[in-house]
């Protein structure tokens, strides 16, 4: 609620003061009463609110005037219903009597006057006349669906291609669609003309804040070049130039910073109403309104949002997968990206350098790439190929070294909507990989990417064991895909599953059956030499292990059962890594390490035992999908990917819908 002073009065002499539409204006009638009075009336202009609480009148007059006791808790408010054409023209008069003495009157002359701060905390996307209750309310932030309170967006697109930073990095309004990427307050003002030869508007952040927002002013018509930066970085507080009678003012915002570790997001915007009349004494603070606004958290989607654009690199040996690609986005009818050689630099791992994500205000939604700090081949290509007009850019972590497998965004996942117990995840809750325990071999996550998550504070991060792997990454063992019922199902790599189908076909006489038939200096196995290999089985037995750990994890997490749980039969291996650390990859291309595109889906080509002409390890597959009302289409990786400890999954990344649920109607 907008705030001002208390005004005292005094019979020697008149007192003068403002009062602002909207706000209630306390008066101290007690601290100055004559000696010997016991009781005081007041009569006000028909433009003057007068409210005395909590006692009723002592005693009421037949002309209709009233008396109070002039007892300390008593509390005088004054408002105004109009703003003044002319200062001091609405007038007060406060009677005091005593049982002994004479009427003693004490004037008061107040100027009424309009200001106010007013954005979009209804989050309907449009400006709207602000009611008195929820004018009160401004200053705070709310959650939910009857929650209230601004946005806004992180200014980190680049709407001018030529610019060579993004648009939060300079104090510009580069075009009209800058602007869209900010929020709109309104400064309404009423005075007297004269009002502010004496009177001083100063809008202001906390200096805390001031490097996390910019607020322009336009100060020559509408063009882009006439918006002039007046609070942000260095700058909290600035003193407005502002002509009397009516005026209104537009301001345009930006966020500067995403919520993180130490800024939780929010940021209030105040106006300051100061008295200069006295140039021998300090500005008088006389009135103060604020909005309060929350900075958009940048967020994550799952596999099961509707994909608009992937992307893959080309590289030296993959031109089939990039032709089999192509069609599988044909079929999902979504647009395909290919980053060419040139810009990949040889790393052709675009799920570990990025993860592209979305920003959203009631006016405006934009995709985001996150950054990883992974920094190899594709290191330029966020920038180059996709920061540009309406698509931002986010990175965190440590940029010049440091980072470790776990930080590339293969080992970033995110879960579709949830409901766990009575909490609603309606985002979905983001899914990283961890050690088990913290050791001298053992790997995390970055902590500042950690905390970047966290923060974001939407899709509460769920933390699963992946150092058991080679390479470290929760999507080589979990995968989300759309189903009707629940809306969709995990999918977990599952050893056990892989052994009881291979189990099958050995009883039915398929023991010769070949694995990895066709694959150029690759040995093939039969089944029967894979069943009775015992030290693969006990890599397995351990593979499982950690695998069923995550299962639990996430049924306890994500509010899962086993049925809504799919296995997809898949060996893994030991080898050792560089620390001599024994940890796991795929025995044959990784199955669950897919590429979803809506009811399409791109998986690893498993090259398994061939019966009847069939993989039987794709049969399995189709068999448990399709019923699903999927499509699986089985791609080779082998040499371009699977070599390399990747698959698909791993080779591509995807932009995908925004959710149709508001990030503001989340209640973390």
């Amino acid at each position: 609620m907008a705030q001002g002073t208390v005004i005292h009065v005094s019979p020697e002499q008149p007192t003068y003061a403002v009062c602002v539409l909207g706000t209630e204006t306390k008066l101290d009638v007690y601290g100055s009463a004559p000696e010997g009075c016991t009781t005081f009336g007041i009569r006000a202009s028909p433009e003057v609110v007068v409210d005395v609480t909590p006692s009723p009148p002592a005693k009421r007059n037949p002309t209709g005037s009233s008396k109070w006791p002039l007892d300390p808790g008593l509390e005088v408010s004054l408002g105004v219903r109009a703003a003044s054409s002319s200062t001091g023209d609405q007038k007060v008069q406060i009677s005091y009597y005593g049982p002994k003495t004479d009427p003693v009157q004490a004037l008061l002359y107040i100027t009424g006057v309009e200001i106010s701060l007013s954005a979009d905390i209804t989050r309907t996307g449009k400006m709207k006349p602000t009611t008195t209750k929820a004018k009160k309310n401004q200053r705070t932030w709310t959650w939910g669906r009857r929650g209230q309170g601004a946005i806004l967006l992180v200014n980190c697109d680049k709407d001018n291609p030529k610019s060579l930073a993004r648009d939060c990095m300079d104090d510009q309004v580069q075009d009209r669609e800058d602007l869209q990427d900010m929020s709109l307050v309104t400064l309404s003002t009423k005075t007297p003309r004269d009002f502010f030869a004496k009177h001083q508007l100063v809008l202001h952040v906390a200096k805390s804040e001031m490097d996390k927002v910019r607020v322009f002013q336009a100060s020559r018509g509408k063009q882009p070049s006439g918006y002039r930066a007046i609070l942000g970085p260095q700058h909290p507080s600035h003193a407005l130039q502002l002509p009397g009678g009516q005026q209104s003012t537009d301001f345009y915002v930006e966020g500067l910073a995403f919520p993180d570790a130490n800024f939780p997001g929010l940021v209030s915007l105040t106006v300051s109403l100061l008295d200069t009349s006295n140039p021998d004494l300090p500005d008088a603070l006389v009135f103060q309104d604020s909005v309060a606004f929350r900075v958009a958290p940048w967020i994550m989607t799952p596999n099961t949002q509707p994909p608009k654009e992937v992307y893959v690199c080309r590289v030296f040996d993959n031109e089939d997968f990039v032709k089999s690609l192509t069609d599988l986005a044909k079929k999902a009818k979504c647009k395909l990206t290919v980053c060419p050689m040139e810009e990949s630099m040889e790393d052709q791992w675009m799920q570990d350098e990025i993860e592209i994500g979305y920003i959203q205000a009631p006016h405006k939604t934009l995709p985001v790439v996150f950054d990883s700090p992974r920094n190899r081949g594709l290191k330029e290509f966020p920038i180059k190929c996709l920061l540009g007009p309406d698509f931002g850019y986010v990175t965190r972590g440590p940029q010049t070294g440091g980072a470790s497998d776990l930080d590339a965004f293969g080992n970033l996942e995110v879960s579709p909507p949830v409901t766990v117990g009575k909490k609603r995840y309606p985002l979905g809750r983001i899914l990283i990989g961890d050690s088990s325990y913290p050791s001298a071999k053992s790997q995390e996550m970055h902590q500042a990417l950690q905390d970047f998550l966290t923060a974001q504070q939407v899709q509460a991060p769920v933390k699963l064991y992946s150092d058991w792997l080679f390479v470290g990454h929760v999507d080589e063992f979990l995968s989300f895909v759309p189903a009707h019922k629940k809306g969709f199902r995990l999918l977990l790599a599952s050893p056990r599953s892989c052994y009881k189908l291979f189990q099958e076909q050995l009883k039915e006489g398929h023991g010769e059956a070949v694995l990895f038939k066709g694959i150029s200096k690759k040995r093939q196995q039969t089944l029967k030499d894979v069943l009775s290999n015992k030290k693969l089985r006990e890599h397995n037995s351990y593979v499982e292990s950690c695998i069923d750990w995550n299962r639990e994890v996430l049924k306890r997490e994500l509010g899962l059962t086993e049925r809504d749980i799919v296995d997809i039969p898949q060996l893994f291996k030991l080898r050792a890594d560089v620390s001599g650390t024994f940890k796991a990859e795929a025995f044959f291309p990784n199955m669950v390490n897919m590429l979803v595109l809506g009811k399409h889906l791109g998986i690893p080509k498993p090259f398994g035992p061939i019966i009847h002409g069939r993989c039987c390890l794709e049969e399995k597959v189709r068999a448990l999908l399709e019923p699903l009302g999927l499509h699986c289409t089985f791609i080779d990786d082998f040499h371009a990917y699977h070599l390399r400890h990747g698959e698909v999954h791993c080779g591509t990344n995807v932009r995908r819908q925004p959710f149709s649920s508001k990030w503001w109607h989340v209640v973390p």
